[in-house]
């Protein structure tokens, strides 16, 4: 059984080889080609890509995890959150690329310079992404160790260097373009393999409805809010959805993908369909967690980000474990290969490029082993694990979400001033480092809360005290109706705080599929939300005059 485990997964991972091959025949020597796929992707790639970009083990490892050690309560906070975080695609997205394309932006930190006409603060903006960006791209060898281990055996360590040996081969190769085409690949296993899971180790418990309620009588808890261990209480709750919000497109291989976009349908749709991915991508592993409880009850720590390996050793066949657990792979690998890839194009065009004052215009070697390095960097932290997956990416997220402020601040506010912004970014960091050591009081909160409210009135009271002359004025605002913004504020707002039910607090008690009813008015939220973005594309976005 062992060599057809093998086969499936070595054949998975020769898949994605041949695809960075393939890719390398279309892609051209040069930057915006090789790390932006000459900014002509499609909206159905950029959904995939984009979707498949965000979740990563993380997804898989640390949301089955959360749910083994918080419950349900985690599912709609993390799939609403990060389903209207996708209004950022509008907000940040599409501004975004609309200055990439006139002034040939690459990276993140580049737009920044491009706006602000600061070398100093691009800089800055460019520590934190790679500070931050490098902890999270450990996560995904972290995830293919567990998986490869508990299927087959393989030494946590080596899984997770075999895992990275094919992801670095492929982006070599195929640059962006490759990254794209294995994305779809990837998106799609992952989700169609996450369902056939949770179907099998279902019917194995006795029916999806059977298995809720066995969970529900021997640890209620799991069923209501705030959680087991009151992991999830209101407060928290909120911080979370504030920070899937803003850390969304602050993730740097995110932000790059709004450059990659062919035109404004692609961002558009990806924005309307991102809502419905996560409703049903999310809900995959946190009930596989859930479940687990009833085969795996004694679990503690990170050992319960094993959950999925774990319960699919247990309950499905040899191969199709092998084949489950390669869309595990397809999960962490998406997202691996976005970060090597954007990290890299950091390091040629904003240090390689700016800081060294080297060009490279044409020729991209300097980034492929850039790939290499960083890679090698990821595998490095991944050797010994520094915390659950859950925990690893909460803290690095936060690091990202710093920036918010400062990025919406030059999408808006035309006279910002690029030394408050420095401020801005450099008093978020200190007090994330501060909060880290305990050393403030959080009120309950996670520390993204109260390190936003500052981060942002010191780009807002700096704006006023300080408005500045110096930087490009981009006109993104003509001919757009005020009025109509007020009210679709409002609207995407009121979901906002629906979000937060505190009436549906501490009610366990399963009404239908063995699950409590506040989970039926989230996905009812979730339909809700997707609707107004339909209706906010076709009547509002497609109607508003954008010009540079």
């Amino acid at each position: 059984m062992f060599g057809i485990k093998f086969f499936i997964i070595l054949s998975y991972l020769l898949i994605t080889l041949l695809i960075g091959i393939l890719a390398n025949k279309f892609t051209k020597n040069t930057l915006s080609d090789y790390f932006l796929a000459n900014r002509s992707v499609k909206w159905i790639a950029l959904c995939f890509t984009m979707a498949a970009t965000n979740f990563s083990a993380f997804c898989i490892f640390g949301f089955s995890g959360a749910g083994y050690s918080i419950g349900y309560a985690y599912y709609p906070n993390m799939s609403f959150g990060n389903g209207i975080a996708a209004l950022t695609i509008y907000l940040i997205g599409f501004r975004a690329w609309q200055i990439s394309k006139k002034y040939g932006v690459i990276t993140p930190p580049e737009f920044i310079q491009v706006r602000f006409n600061n070398t100093f603060l691009r800089v800055v903006y460019l520590a934190v992404m790679v500070i931050f960006t490098v902890p999270y791209l450990a996560i995904q060898p972290i995830g293919g160790g567990y998986a490869l281990n508990k299927l087959l055996g393989i030494p946590y360590f080596w899984g997770a260097a075999l895992i990275t040996v094919f992801i670095v081969i492929y982006v070599f190769l195929g640059g962006m373009r490759g990254v794209v085409w294995s994305d779809i690949l990837q998106g799609t296993m992952m989700l169609t393999f996450m369902i056939l899971v949770l179907f099998m180790i279902s019917r194995a418990l006795g029916g999806f409805e059977g298995a809720n309620l066995a969970v529900f009588n021997s640890t209620p808890e799991l069923f209501s809010r705030p959680g087991l261990n009151n992991g999830f209480p209101m407060k928290v709750w909120f911080s979370f959805l504030v920070l899937w919000f803003t850390a969304y497109a602050m993730l740097p291989q995110l932000f790059q993908r709004f450059f990659i976009a062919k035109d404004r349908d692609a961002l558009q749709m990806t924005m309307i369909l991102y809502p419905v991915i996560t409703g049903v991508l999310f809900f995959l592993p946190v009930s596989i967690g859930v479940l687990g409880h009833t085969v795996f009850p004694d679990l503690i720590g990170k050992s319960a980000d094993s959950i999925v390996p774990m319960m699919v050793d247990r309950f499905l066949p040899g191969w199709l474990g092998a084949v489950v657990i390669a869309g595990a792979i397809a999960a962490l690998m998406s997202t691996a290969d976005s970060m090597l890839l954007t990290l890299s194009s950091m390091f040629t065009r904003d240090i390689y490029e700016v800081v060294l004052k080297k060009k490279q215009e044409k020729d991209i070697w300097v980034g492929k082993i850039i790939v290499i390095v960083l890679a090698g960097l990821g595998l490095l932290i991944a050797y010994k694990p520094p915390a659950t997956i859950l925990k690893i990416a909460s803290q690095t997220i936060t690091g990202l979400a710093v920036l918010f402020p400062v990025t919406l601040a030059a999408m808006y506010l035309r006279k910002t001033n690029p030394w408050t912004c420095i401020v801005s970014i450099l008093a978020g960091e200190l007090l994330l480092i501060l909060y880290y050591f305990k050393m403030l009081p959080t009120f309950g909160f996670l520390p993204i809360v109260p390190i936003l409210v500052v981060s942002s009135l010191i780009v807002v009271v700096g704006n006023f005290l300080f408005p500045y002359e110096g930087t490009t004025i981009i006109d993104l605002f003509a001919g757009s109706n005020s009025s109509k913004k007020i009210l679709w504020f409002a609207v995407f707002t009121i979901l906002f705080i629906l979000s937060c039910d505190f009436w549906g607090w501490g009610s366990a008690k399963p009404l239908f599929a063995g699950l409590p009813w506040w989970i039926w008015y989230f996905f009812g939220l979730n339909g809700l939300l997707v609707i107004a973005m339909i209706v906010f594309v076709k009547t509002f976005w497609n109607r508003e005059t954008q010009e540079i």
